[in-house]
């Protein structure tokens, strides 16, 4: 294992988070926080500039929020792990973290000691996540999968299809719904390209309706 310390971004909204989980780290052994950013965009600028080992995301922020700003580390940077550390705990906003590629996941109740085990895990390629996401996790697999319904549906919609156009008649976006549904955006994306075609959809606002009238919002 490499004597370099654990190079750590740190991104939250809020100063004073910000402020006291990089006094937290530097008081960690092995570790060296080497910026702090209140957003995703500038997040990803601090990334390309300092090359950090991990990052530390927030969830809930202005301009670029985690779960986007997740993903665009994972795709530009494959190289950086991302561990969230957020208030939110929920299925969702779990689900959403996790498909945009974050190898950790913690709630602000975590300390210093388990916050430096995530980032060193996350950096080892391996995924830490604290006990209340871990009982909502098992809780999400455990969940008996919804029976096909394909014979009751219109226009030859696959059930995915029929609860992605079901979601998109709700306002979510494709990141929101990939969170709803436990998959990928790109796999969302797919599934709307799929939808559209079947239905004749030209945009958002035509499926939209379209699944209100078929009854599947």
């Amino acid at each position: 294992m490499s004597d370099e310390p654990l190079r750590v971004l740190v991104v939250d909204d809020q100063q004073l988070v910000r402020e006291g989980l990089t006094a937290l780290l530097e008081l960690t052994d092995g570790v060296t926080v080497v910026g702090a950013a209140g957003d995703g965009a500038r997040a990803l600028d601090l990334i390309a500039e300092r090359r950090p080992d991990v990052v530390l995301m927030d969830l809930r922020m202005p301009v670029l929020d985690g779960i986007a700003a997740t993903a665009q580390v994972r795709d530009r940077f494959p190289d950086v792990a991302v561990v969230v550390l957020t208030t939110y705990a929920d299925e969702e906003s779990i689900a959403g973290a996790l498909a945009a590629g974050a190898r950790g996941y913690l709630t602000k109740d975590a300390g210093r000691a388990e916050i430096g085990m995530a980032l060193r895990a996350a950096v080892a390629g391996h995924s830490m996540f604290d006990p209340v996401v871990s009982a909502r996790l098992a809780a999400a697999m455990n969940r008996p999968a919804q029976p096909p319904a394909r014979d009751r549906l219109p226009d030859g919609l696959t059930q995915r299809e029929a609860e992605v156009l079901g979601q998109l008649a709700q306002g979510r976006t494709n990141a929101e719904i990939a969170a709803a549904l436990f998959v990928a955006e790109t796999t969302v994306k797919t599934h709307i390209n799929n939808a559209f075609a079947k239905i004749g959809a030209r945009n958002r606002t035509e499926a939209a309706g379209y699944a209100t009238r078929h009854g599947l919002a």
